[in-house]
C-alpha cells in the first residue's frame, strides 16, 4: 500500500515549507516515526517523522524546494515490496539544475542593457512561472500567508501583479521573492544620473547594470549571476550591497549561498533596524552573591534534579522583577496601539551550528529556579536537534541574549521583533571594584538593553536596568 508523505503544517501562520535534506534516499527502509527528512519554515527548522513504516518509493520534491504545506512530497510502500522500483523513482535533480540557469546565462552574455531598459525586465516571474499558475483575477480576492503579506509590503509590490503558484493560485513565498529579485518593485525609482560610489546598489544585476564597469575589468573578474527564479526551486532574497556587485569579486573567492535560517535570520534583522530606531544603555552588575550560592548549590542541585544550574535561570527571574516593575519593557507595537503583554514570556537565543532561533520560555513569572532551568535546557537541547515546534518559538513578550558565553564583554544585541527590547549579557570575571574605598575583588558582569525607543524611554530603559542589578546583588530566593 503506497502512503502519501505530505508537506506538514507546522503552525497555524505557516503555510510552505522547503526541504533541506532527506535523511533518507529511494530504497530504504522506514520505521513508522523515524525521522524521514528536514524542512525549514518561517519560524522553524525541524525533522518530520515518518508516517508508516516500509520502503520509500519515491522522493516527489528534491532537497533546496518550496512548496505549500500538504503538498505530497513523497511516497512510502507500507507493505516494502516497492524496493526494486524505488531507484528507478529517485528525482533526477541534476538536469533540473543545468536547465535552471538558462535565462540568467542568456542574460549574462547579452550586453548590459541601458538604465531605461532594465524596468521591462519585472514580468519575468511570469515566463518563469508553470503553465498551472493562474494571475490573479481584478476583484479576486488574493490568497497570500502573512509574511508574504509584509514582503509585499516592505517592497512596495501590489500582489495582484504576482503570479501565484500555489494551490488556487496562492502567492507563495517563493513568487513574491522571484518577482522582487527581477525588479519588480513599486517602490524602485528610476536613476536620472550615472550612480557614484556612495550609491547604494542592491544585489540583482539589472540594478548595476546602469552603471557598467570598464570591459576589461568585467572580463577579468566575472561576478557570479544573481540566482535565477525557478518554479518550485529555493528562491534567495536580493539584499541590498552598499557596494557594486563588480567590487567584491576579486582574486580567489569562493561563493557559498545563504542557507534558508541565514535568509530567514537576514530578513527579520534587517526588519527590526528599519523598524525599531534602537537606544542602547549599559550597566555593570556585581554577581559576586549569585556566584556564591551557585557554586555552593550546584554539585546538590545536580544530583538532586539531575540538571545543571546555570547562570541564566537567575538572569531570567531579575528580568522577570524588571518587566513586572515596568511593564512597558514587555510589550508589542501595533501602529499607534502599544500591546501591554500580561503573560513574561522570555525569548533565549540559542546558537546554533547552522544560524540562531530564540525558543521561548512561557509564563517565566511562574516558574521557579528550577523550573526555568528545566525549560531551559529542554528548549536549547531540542534546538539543536530540530525538535522544536513551531509553538515554542512565538509570542515571546522580552528577549535575552548572552554573548558572554563566548567571551564578550558586552553586546549590543539587535531586538527580536515584536518584543521592543532585549537584554545582553557579558562574561562574568573577576576584577578589582572599589567598595566602601577599598579594593576588593568581585565577580563582575556588564548587562546591556536595546530597546525600541518609540515605546521606552531612557529613564524606563535605566529604571528596568536598576531593577535587575538590584534583584541580583541582593539575591535572597533560596536555589534547593
Amino acid at each position: 500500500m503506497a502512503v502519501d508523505i505530505v508537506m506538514p503544517q507546522m503552525g497555524e501562520s505557516i503555510f510552505e515549507g522547503t526541504i533541506t535534506k532527506w535523511l533518507k534516499k529511494p530504497g530504504d527502509k522506514v520505521e513508522r516515526d523515524e525521522p524521514l527528512f528536514e524542512i525549514s519554515t518561517d519560524k522553524v527548522d525541524a525533522e518530520i517523522p515518518s508516517p508508516s513504516a516500509g520502503v520509500l518509493k519515491e522522493i516527489k520534491v528534491g532537497e533546496g524546494k518550496t512548496v505549500p504545506i500538504q503538498t505530497v512530497v513523497g511516497v512510502i510502500d507500507a507493505a516494502g515490496d516497492g524496493a526494486g522500483a524505488a531507484k528507478a523513482a529517485a528525482p533526477a535533480p541534476a538536469p533540473a539544475k543545468a536547465t535552471a540557469p538558462a535565462p540568467a546565462v542568456k542574460s549574462a552574455a547579452a550586453p548590459p542593457p541601458p538604465a531605461p531598459a532594465a524596468r521591462p525586465a519585472a514580468p519575468a516571474p511570469a515566463a518563469a512561472a508553470p503553465a498551472t499558475s493562474a494571475p490573479t483575477k481584478e476583484g479576486q480576492r488574493i490568497h497570500s500567508s502573512p509574511l508574504v503579506r509584509r514582503l509585499a509590503k516592505e517592497h512596495g509590490v501590489d500582489l495582484a501583479a504576482v503570479p501565484g503558484t500555489g494551490a488556487g493560485g496562492r502567492v507563495s513565498k517563493q513568487d513574491i521573492e522571484a518577482y522582487i529579485a527581477a525588479g519588480g518593485s513599486e517602490v524602485e525609482t528610476e536613476k536620472e544620473a550615472e550612480p557614484t560610489e556612495a550609491d547604494v546598489y542592491t544585489q540583482p544585476i539589472a540594478t548595476s547594470a546602469s552603471a557598467p564597469p570598464p570591459p576589461a575589468s568585467r572580463a577579468a573578474v566575472p561576478p557570479p549571476q544573481a540566482p535565477p527564479a525557478s518554479a518550485g526551486g529555493q528562491v534567495h532574497v536580493a539584499f541590498e550591497s552598499a557596494v557594486p556587485r563588480e567590487r567584491m569579486y576579486f582574486g580567489n573567492y569562493e561563493v557559498q549561498p545563504m542557507s534558508v535560517m541565514r535568509q530567514r535570520i537576514a530578513e527579520h534583522m534587517l526588519a527590526s533596524k528599519r523598524v525599531s530606531p534602537h537606544v542602547y544603555s549599559v550597566d555593570e552588575i556585581d554577581m559576586t552573591k549569585v556566584a556564591g550560592l551557585r557554586a555552593k548549590a550546584k554539585d546538590e542541585f545536580e544530583k538532586r534534579y539531575e540538571t545543571k544550574l546555570t547562570f541564566m535561570p537567575f538572569f531570567v527571574k531579575a528580568a522577570v522583577a524588571g518587566l513586572r516593575a515596568f511593564p512597558t519593557v514587555n510589550s508589542s507595537l501595533d501602529g499607534t496601539n502599544v500591546i501591554l503583554h500580561k503573560e513574561i514570556n522570555i525569548g533565549m537565543a540559542v546558537a546554533l551550528d547552522w544560524g540562531l532561533i530564540v525558543p521561548v520560555i512561557k509564563n517565566a513569572d511562574e516558574k521557579n529556579i528550577l523550573g526555568i532551568q528545566r525549560n531551559l535546557n529542554d528548549l536549547a537541547e531540542r534546538a539543536r536537534t530540530k525538535k522544536l515546534k513551531p509553538e515554542e518559538v512565538q509570542e515571546s513578550t522580552f528577549s535575552i541574549t548572552n554573548p558572554g558565553v563566548y567571551g564578550g564583554l558586552f553586546g549590543l544585541p539587535v531586538i527580536s521583533q515584536p518584543n521592543v527590547a532585549i537584554l545582553g549579557l557579558g562574561m562574568i570575571e573577576k576584577r578589582p571594584v572599589v567598595i566602601n574605598d577599598s579594593i576588593a575583588i568581585r565577580s563582575m558582569c556588564y548587562v546591556s538593553l536595546s530597546y525600541d525607543h518609540r515605546v521606552v524611554d531612557g529613564a524606563i530603559a535605566h529604571k528596568f536596568m536598576h531593577t535587575v542589578k538590584e534583584t541580583l546583588e541582593n539575591w535572597s530566593e533560596p536555589v534547593l
